[in-house]
C-alpha cells in the first residue's frame, strides 16, 4: 500500500471507471487516510450499492455524487435510501428549490450525528454564461451561484459545491463551519475536458475551499498513483490548506 503524507483528507478523488477491475486496481494502492472517494451517477448506475459496500470494506469514506433533483417527496426518500448505505457526503441540486432542499435535510434528521453531510450544487463547473442564457438565466455564473448559495444557507445545508472562482467570495460571506466543495481542479498543462470554470490546485488552496474534487487529471494520467501523490504534496505545502 502506498503511504501518503497526512492531509486531513482534503482531497476527494473522483472515480470514473467503467469496470471494477480497473477501479480496485487503483483503490487498492491508496491509503484510505489520504483522501475520500467520489462515486458519481455513471459508476453507481453501472454497479449499484454493492460498489459502495466493497469500497467501505477498504475503509474509504464516500461522497455519493448523484445530484438529486426531483419533487420534494421523491428526493427525501432517495436521500434516506442513500444515507442507509453509510455515505459520508451526499448532494442535491440547489436549483431544485427550497422545498426540495428542506425535505432532503428533514429526511436525515432521524440519523442525528450519524447523518451524512448534505451539500447543494450551485452552478456546474462545466457551465458558462452561454449555457445559462440558453436556459433563460441571464445572471453570470458567479451571480447565479451566489443566489443558490443563499438558498442553500436558508435550508440549513452543510455546504455547497461551487467553482473555485466563487469560493473566495463565498468564504467571506459564510461561517467557518459551512463547507465549500470545489471540483474543476486541473494542472496548468492538463486537459480541461468538458469543464469551463477551472483552476489549479495551488490557486484553489488560497480561495478558502474545504475540499477539492479531482478526477480525470489523476485517473486518466499515465501514472495515477504518482499524480495523486503530486496533488497530495501540494495540499501539505506551507500548511496553507
Amino acid at each position: 500500500m502506498v503511504i501518503y503524507k497526512k492531509t486531513s483528507q482534503k482531497l476527494i478523488l473522483a472515480l470514473n471507471f467503467s469496470n471494477l477491475k480497473e477501479t480496485f486496481n487503483l483503490i487498492d494502492q491508496i491509503n484510505p487516510n489520504s483522501c475520500h472517494l467520489k462515486i458519481g451517477i455513471e459508476m453507481f448506475t453501472l454497479f449499484g450499492p454493492s460498489l459502495i459496500k466493497d469500497i467501505h470494506k477498504r475503509n474509504f469514506s464516500i461522497f455519493l455524487d448523484l445530484k438529486f433533483h426531483d419533487i420534494p417527496n421523491t428526493t427525501a426518500y432517495a436521500i434516506s435510501a442513500a444515507a442507509d448505505l453509510g455515505i459520508w457526503m451526499l448532494n442535491v441540486h440547489a436549483s431544485g428549490g427550497i422545498r426540495m432542499m428542506l425535505a432532503a435535510k428533514k429526511a436525515l434528521l432521524p440519523l442525528g450525528k450519524d447523518a451524512p453531510l448534505l451539500v447543494a450544487v450551485t452552478v456546474l463547473t462545466s457551465m458558462d454564461s452561454n449555457d445559462l442564457e440558453s436556459l433563460g438565466i441571464f445572471s453570470s455564473p458567479n451571480e447565479q451561484a451566489e443566489l443558490l448559495l443563499k438558498r442553500a444557507i436558508e435550508c440549513d445545508m452543510d455546504g455547497v459545491v461551487c467553482s473555485a472562482h466563487d469560493t473566495t467570495h463565498f468564504r467571506k460571506i459564510t461561517n467557518k463551519n459551512f463547507i465549500l466543495v470545489t471540483p474543476g481542479i486541473r494542472t496548468i498543462d492538463s486537459k480541461a475536458d468538458d469543464q469551463r470554470r477551472i483552476m489549479t490546485l495551488q490557486q484553489a488552496k488560497k480561495s478558502g475551499t474545504n475540499y477539492v474534487v479531482i478526477g480525470r487529471p489523476i485517473t486518466k494520467s499515465k501514472n495515477p498513483i504518482n499524480t495523486l501523490q503530486y496533488f497530495l504534496n501540494i495540499l501539505v505545502e506551507d500548511n496553507e490548506f
